[in-house]
């Protein structure tokens, strides 16, 4: 298979190093010393404790390259729609596009390059973290869950996963994958959201009454939302399972709440955003979602 993976980095890597051990990978990224160190000198994994040496094709620019079969997007959602449109030239009619990025409702961007067939969407269980140049520490495996929003016409599904279970991965194909994205979110649009209004780190919220009292909040109107859709979620369960997240991690620090520490744009439309999104398409309101998604926007302003 002809496979293109969008972003460079740790989860980028992982996959487009392993996908490359039966496929003709190109790892696409905008930072031309790290493409220059991966051709020149491999892209290393470190794995169980010892480094592996991978070689996809490393380019900054698709310009010229045939399209490929499949094209997966690696790079923090609020730079999807310019990735893609920077490498439309490999999209052809017969290509697939696939997004494992946290969040929800990246199919709307995706539709803008490609028909509904053609889209998959999915979580990946993987994990990893950028050691330097073109070396990156996989952290753990998993699944990887993959689905689709229509009929797969072209049984592309069964091939993709069969592609995935041979470089290492373990694919995993859902009927409902859209119930297994919102069963991760509902932790992202609370906790995550919460910590990084607040700049706290996760074990404050279920220590602090008022934390604690957003964050329910938020859970009981994600949960409106998903019940709205059609979707299954329990809210007994899911601020159970936040809750303990929160205890469980007193010290960790979610992705957000870093993005705002550190003056960096946040993935929050892709994450509350899809939230008010969904709660307009099925008419269930969602205002404390709609103020947080305002209030990470006017934070990500502060530095202007």
């Amino acid at each position: 298979m002809r496979i293109a993976v969008i972003g460079a980095g740790a989860m980028g890597s992982i996959y487009g190093g392993h996908l490359s051990l039966h496929n003709d990978v190109y790892l696409i990224d905008t930072n031309q010393t790290v493409v220059d160190h991966i051709n020149q000198n491999g892209l290393i994994l470190q794995e169980d404790g010892r480094d592996v040496t991978y070689h996809p094709t490393a380019v900054t620019s698709t310009e010229g390259i045939e399209p490929v079969d499949l094209v997966i997007l690696f790079v923090k959602s609020l730079f999807s729609k310019a990735a893609l449109t920077n490498n439309k030239g490999i999209i052809g009619p017969d290509t697939y596009l696939m997004t494992l990025q946290n969040g929800s409702g990246h199919e709307d961007i995706l539709g803008e390059f490609a028909p509904e067939n053609r889209i998959i969407i999915g979580t990946t269980e993987d994990n990893g973290a950028v050691l330097g140049l073109g070396h990156v520490r996989r952290g753990g495996s998993g699944k990887t869950n993959i689905g689709m929003l229509t009929k797969d016409t072209e049984a592309f599904l069964p091939k993709l996963k069969e592609c995935l279970d041979s470089c290492g991965f373990q694919g995993n194909i859902h009927e409902n994958i859209r119930q297994l994205i919102w069963n991760k979110l509902f932790t992202n649009v609370s906790l995550s959201a919460v910590t990084g209004v607040l700049q706290v780190p996760m074990g404050f919220i279920a220590g602090n009454e008022h934390a604690w009292a957003i964050t329910k909040q938020l859970i009981h109107e994600a949960v409106a939302v998903a019940h709205g859709l059609g979707l299954e979620a329990d809210e007994e369960d899911i601020t159970e399972k936040v809750r303990q997240t929160s205890l469980n991690s007193p010290e960790g620090i979610t992705s957000i709440c870093a993005d705002l520490r550190d003056g960096r744009k946040t993935e929050v439309n892709t994450i509350s955003g899809s939230v008010v999104r969904a709660s307009k398409k099925c008419g269930v309101p969602a205002p404390t979602h709609e103020m947080i998604v305002e209030l990470v926007h006017a934070m990500e302003e502060r530095g202007k």
